[in-house]
């Protein structure tokens, strides 16, 4: 981020900035607990974690979009994703159990899930969302998002999400279209992965399985 940027956040942002970047640092610390179990093909469950805490213009667009008061101080209670925090993992398996493993942290609570893994959006996004509100005195009031999703899909949904915001693209609703057939296929690869992860871990899986 460079000066410019600085500003701007800290003159938006005012005295609540301070406390963001705590309430960013403290997940990113804790999801850097979880814990690395040694597997048959050791692979690493969490590949790595991504966080931003959203730009003045992107909360702006958010506050009018809602209805909220345009002064962030008084609405960020309102506001969930001010903090975010993205969680790349290698499998989807990984996901839910990091989700597991964050409802017996100390220091947040999730209040909210949504399972575009399971249920995926119509354009095909797949991940899984949560709000975790922070129990300490400290960040009363203060929530965060953590997205959850396998790193295949985080590549595509970078891919999306640059398309959707570049103005003036020809064949939109084709690239769409293609967007779409991506993201089946890449979760059709995941299961497939997963399989074959399973396949590796287990020496009696064809004995389970026939």
């Amino acid at each position: 981020m460079n000066e410019c940027d600085v500003k701007a956040f800290e003159a938006y942002y005012g005295e609540i900035l301070p406390m963001l970047k705590q309430g960013e640092a403290f997940l990113l610390n804790l999801i850097g607990e979880y814990p690395i179990r040694e597997t048959k093909d050791g692979i690493q469950p969490i590949l790595y974690t991504k966080s931003r805490i959203k730009s003045p213009k992107s909360m702006e667009e958010k506050l009018k979009r809602k209805g909220e008061c345009p002064d962030i101080r008084k609405s960020f209670p309102n506001i969930h994703d001010i903090i975010g925090i993205r969680v790349i993992c290698s499998f989807v398996e990984e996901a839910y159990r990091v989700e597991e493993w964050l409802k017996t942290r100390k220091g947040t609570r999730i209040i909210e899930k949504k399972d575009y893994i399971a249920y995926p959006k119509q354009n095909g996004y797949r991940s899984l969302h949560l709000i975790v509100a922070f129990t300490t005195e400290k960040w009363e009031g203060f929530t965060a998002e953590i997205q959850i999703r396998t790193i295949a899909h985080d590549f595509w949904a970078v891919l999306e999400h640059q398309m959707k915001y570049k103005k003036d693209v020809e064949h939109e609703a084709l690239i769409q279209s293609e967007l779409k057939r991506c993201a089946d296929e890449i979760a059709s690869l995941d299961v497939s992965l997963q399989m074959i992860r399973d396949i590796i871990r287990d020496d009696n899986w064809e004995e389970k399985n026939t």
